[in-house]
């Protein structure tokens, strides 16, 4: 694999949590920004891919009424909870 180096400005409290973190796992603090990265960038693909997936549901008009859903809602906690709404 390709590595480039990625310089970012990093505020002085989170650089010291980061190197806390490094110290306890025995890592570096390039392995603990590497991790986190890839971490985070995988979650927006997550985020992005369910989002494109909820735009088509909205356009073929596979979504609940909000109003269900509130009712639904409104009932948890109660002696008589609605089931969940379809």
């Amino acid at each position: 694999m390709i590595n480039k180096v990625l310089t970012a400005h990093v505020p002085i409290s989170l650089v010291d949590k980061v190197d806390q973190i490094a110290a306890r796992m025995e890592r570096s603090r390039g392995w603990i920004v590497k991790q986190a990265l890839s971490a985070w960038v995988d979650q927006e693909e997550m985020r992005r891919r369910m989002t494109l997936d909820a735009m088509v549901d909205v356009e073929t008009e596979q979504v609940i009424d909000h109003h269900l859903v509130q009712a639904w809602a409104d009932s948890l906690g109660t002696d008589q909870p609605l089931p969940t709404p379809r």
